[in-house]
């Protein structure tokens, strides 16, 4: 079985055992090595630096981030 077919599958679940088996592979990733999570970072980070690239993300200044934190806070 191939992730496409069990991505598939995952989401025609009802949304309660999605919710579950979600929570079951997040916490999976917890057991990973330092080793095995390194590569799993750089990937993130190529792809959203392709998508800043691409012009489907955009960035935001620290300051507006520090504002609207503290505004979800108060």
């Amino acid at each position: 079985m191939n992730t496409e077919t069990i991505t598939r599958e995952a989401l025609s679940l009802p949304v309660q055992q999605r919710a579950e088996l979600a929570a079951q592979l997040l916490s999976s990733l917890d057991a990973l090595s330092e080793a095995e999570i390194e590569p799993l970072w750089l990937q993130v980070a190529a792809q959203r630096a392709a998508e800043m690239d691409q012009g489907l993300s955009r960035r935001i200044p620290a300051e507006e981030v520090r504002r609207q934190a503290k505004a979800l806070l108060k």
